[in-house]
């Protein structure tokens, strides 16, 4: 898979630089807009007339011809290290669960259940993540990475890719809700193991979406800078457009820490950009990384810059129509960006309102277990600090006393 996902980058990379469009490229060389897609996001393998076509479009001397023929020579020389030591440690060593014995059990005749079946999987512990603590949640979720990791152990070709990628798509979560538990280190281990599984399957691009999970955890910790470098490295990439899409988001936020308006805006339209982009070209394939609970997430982020950046009228604004569009069962999603409309509106001094938004919220701490949303909630108390004598805030105070002192 390593060649295919390079030279598709390089295509992406050459036709993005010329103002080329995917239609314009399918009726050059004559390859449908999905079939070109699909090898842009090495999901197809280029045959040697395509890369031929795109060395004359492209004037590049047949250097693409020359660059495909050297790594096809050097992947049948190599032997699969790196896939069989993962497939030989297995989730023992990533995910903390050993496999045999007492590992999960092949059905019988040995036959490999579908990636869609753990897709469907994952998709259900992401809705269970939305209300449980991530201290349950993460023994279930490395039981379920063991168990993909051992049916991969069984399969081989394409099958053991799927199912490799799969398997990185559960750790890559277990950093999440390692993040929402508070340990930021756990975090970022269980990030780098996913890209490690990722390549093992073929998947080079969770190594570029690992750069935005960490500008995450510099955003929180108020490095401005940091953050915007580490988005960046993510952008660099010949990533998929929904990777760079969430790479330009975290941008955004990065600069908006660094109150930098217009370095934020245009970051911004960029994540819109791409990320309709992706959802023109992607649709619904496979397990998408980033969040599903948002309808419009460059809106929401936009909304949360725009309280970072001093604006916090505005920012009430486009975060109160976006926190309506949340569904009512994502108590995570909802209580972390409901508290970010709250500190929005007592910055804007609608301390009535704020309090109104809030007072829900909070009686739910002792469900949501997060430690994201548990920072916003320091935030509130003290925002709220500065109006002591509202009626409002002080009828609010024995629950935001609750909600600052719940178990993790």
């Amino acid at each position: 898979m390593e060649t295919p996902l390079r030279f598709g980058a390089e295509l992406r990379r050459l036709r993005e630089s010329t103002g080329m469009t995917l239609d314009k490229l399918a009726k050059e060389t004559t390859y449908s807009i999905g079939h070109l897609s699909k090898i842009e996001r090495g999901l197809n393998p280029p045959t040697l007339t395509l890369i031929q076509r795109c060395d004359v479009l492209f004037r590049t001397g047949g250097r693409l011809r020359r660059e495909f023929e050297t790594e096809a020579r050097s992947a049948r020389k190599k032997p699969e290290t790196t896939r069989r030591r993962v497939l030989q440690v297995g989730a023992g060593s990533l995910v903390s669960v050993p496999l045999v014995p007492g590992g999960p059990v092949l059905p019988a005749g040995g036959e490999v259940p579908p990636v869609a079946l753990y897709e469907s999987q994952l998709h259900g512990m992401r809705q269970l993540g939305q209300t449980l603590a991530p201290a349950t949640m993460l023994p279930v979720l490395r039981a379920q990475a063991s168990a993909v990791l051992a049916q991969a152990a069984h399969a081989a070709g394409s099958s053991r890719d799927g199912l490799l990628v799969m398997a990185s798509r559960f750790v890559e979560y277990i950093g999440w809700m390692a993040q929402e538990k508070g340990d930021e280190a756990a975090s970022l281990r269980a990030t780098g193991e996913a890209v490690e599984l990722a390549r093992a399957g073929g998947d080079a691009h969770l190594a570029d979406y690992a750069w935005v999970r960490r500008a995450l955890v510099t955003y929180y910790g108020g490095d401005a800078a940091r953050t915007v470098t580490l988005a960046r490295q993510a952008q660099r990439s010949g990533a998929p457009p929904r990777i760079r899409g969430l790479a330009a988001q975290r941008e955004a936020q990065g600069h908006a820490l660094a109150g930098d308006e217009r370095a934020c805006m245009s970051a911004l339209e960029r994540a819109r950009g791409l990320l309709e982009r992706a959802r023109a070209e992607d649709g619904a394939e496979g397990a998408v990384l980033g969040t599903t609970q948002l309808a419009d997430p460059v809106s929401m982020v936009e909304g949360w810059c725009l309280h970072d950046l001093g604006r916090p009228r505005r920012a009430a604004g486009i975060l109160d129509l976006e926190c309506r569009r949340i569904a009512p069962d994502a108590l995570n999603t909802r209580m972390r960006y409901g508290l970010r409309r709250a500190l929005a509106l007592a910055g804007a001094g609608e301390v009535e309102s704020s309090c109104e938004v809030a007072g829900e919220l909070l009686r739910l701490m002792g469900v949501v277990h997060s430690a994201t949303v548990r920072t916003d909630v320091h935030r509130l108390h003290r925002e709220w600090s500065r109006f002591r004598g509202n009626p409002a805030v002080r009828r609010l105070r024995p629950a935001l006393a609750n909600a600052l002192s719940a178990p993790e």
